[in-house]
This record gives C-alpha cells, structure tokens and sequence, in this order.
C-alpha cells in the first residue's frame, strides 16, 4: 500500500483554491491514498465564519472529492467543518474518507482544545463515535489532532480490529515536540502502523510545523517530511508487519479489558467510594 502524506498550507476561507491544489497532489503523485492535514478544505482558523463554509456530509466538497477518488482510483482523507446529521446549526470537526467507490466515512473529533491560542469549543461539538473504515487494505481507525493525546480511542481502533489509524492534524510549534513523542507510542503499545499528516504555514499567530510521519507497529519511523514547509511524501506499508509485530510484542493479547470498567469507577465524575 502506497501512502501519500501531503503537508499543505491551506487558504484561510477559500475553499476552491484550496480544493485545486488538493488535487494537483493527487494528479501529480501517484499513491493508493492521500492523506492531507486538519481543516484542509478551509483553514484552520475562521472561527464564526466556520458556519459559512461547514458543510452537509452531502454537501458539494465531499462530491467532488468522490468523483476524483474514483477517477485516479484511491483513497482520499482530509480534514473541514461538517454539519451535525440530525441537530441544526450544529458544526464538527471532521475528518473525511472517501473510497475509490463513493462510500464517505466521516470522524468527528472527539476531544475539543481550549486552551491557550485554542478555541475549539466556542464553534464545534463534540463527536462521539468511533470511525472504522474498511478499505481493500485493511481497517483503518480515524483521529485528529489532540485526540492523540488520549490513548483509549487508539487502543479501541486496535480492539475493534484497526491496522491502522491515522490522525490528521493542525498542530503549531507549541506542540511540535509532544506530538512527535506520542505518535510511535501510539504506534507501539496498539502494535499498528499509525500515520501522521500535519498542516503547514502561518495562519494568524500560529505557526503550523508539517513534519507528517508514519510509523510502524514496532514504532520504527518510515518517513518524515520536513518541517515548515509545503511538501508531499510517500512511503510504502506492510500490512505483515502487524502479524510479526503482534508475536513479538504482544501488547493486543495481554491486555486487561477490565481496567476500563475500573477506570470508569474512578474518574472524577463517577468515582464510587469504598463502603
């Protein structure tokens, strides 16, 4: 499977320019998926005027993109705003994959930042599902950006069969270091490959570093493109790998599903004390 990682600077609230040059990547490179960064389609920052350019999950982006999977026969993921399927007015932050046969899978994103520069939860709800899509290459499970830094939706992804997840992301310079700390860890301890796309460029007063990566289920780095800097990298992965890797480092066998259920006793928000 053929991998490619497209490090893009989108325009902030042009969703044609931004659109063509998706698919300049995608015309000019040949791979069996492309995979672009967090709110690609628009921007990462447009705050209220996210309600103008969301989308329906129907809308006329996500047709498009249909249209260009099945003509160059891959697979297509990025990142916009879509509107909530059965509440009005209410927007996600979504990450897109679309077959070579039209089907869509849609991820909404779990864990909102607000904090510092962030202001995520002003604008977008919050998803609550799990996205598992079944490709011809294997189960692939969908996050994005700061739901890596949250290891139970990877460890369900591997628990529900995933061989791979992959997080799109819009992470800045203040993030950079943690982030490329928690991707092979994520790798390792779900002992599948784990594959990182990462905008690019200056929007406002954030500075977005690139540097997408991937990762094997040892944890062993197969590519990396370069930091702040518009870039498109491939690399090639070997679904076998996660049999060897699996044998080797049994993390999937060993563990102990009835941590969750204690972990759920213990939260802050549903701690039973002992009698």
């Amino acid at each position: 499977m053929k991998l490619a990682l497209i490090s893009m600077r989108p325009k902030i609230a042009d969703v044609k320019a931004n659109i063509k040059k998706m698919e300049k990547y995608i015309i000019e490179n040949i791979a069996d998926m492309y995979i672009f960064g967090e709110m690609t389609l628009t921007g990462y920052i447009l705050k209220d005027e996210y309600r103008d350019y969301a989308e329906k999950i129907d809308g006329p982006s996500i047709k498009y993109f249909k249209q260009l999977a099945k003509k160059h026969n891959c697979y297509i993921v990025f990142g916009m705003p879509i509107y909530d399927e059965h509440i009005k007015g209410i927007i996600h932050n979504s990450a897109v994959l679309v077959h070579p046969s039209g089907q869509t899978d849609i991820y909404h994103k779990w864990f909102l930042v607000n904090f510092g520069p962030f202001e995520e939860k002003f604008f977008f709800d919050e998803g609550e599902e799990f996205t598992l899509s079944n490709t011809k290459f294997g189960k692939i499970g969908l996050i994005i950006c700061y739901d890596i830094f949250f290891p139970e939706l990877c460890k369900a992804y591997s628990q529900m069969g995933a061989d791979m997840v992959i997080c799109i992301s819009a992470s800045p310079t203040i993030s950079k270091t943690l982030f490329e700390l928690l991707m092979p860890a994520r790798a390792v301890e779900n002992t599948i490959f784990f594959i990182y796309s990462n905008i690019v460029g200056t929007q406002e007063d954030l500075i977005f570093w690139g540097g997408s990566q991937v990762y094997d289920p040892l944890a062993k780095q197969l590519v990396k493109a370069p930091y702040f800097k518009e870039s498109i990298v491939t690399c090639d992965i070997d679904l076998n790998k996660i049999n060897y890797a699996r044998a080797h480092r049994p993390v999937i066998r060993n563990i102990r599903p009835e941590i969750y259920q204690d972990l759920y006793h213990i939260s802050r928000k549903h701690f039973m004390p002992k009698e």
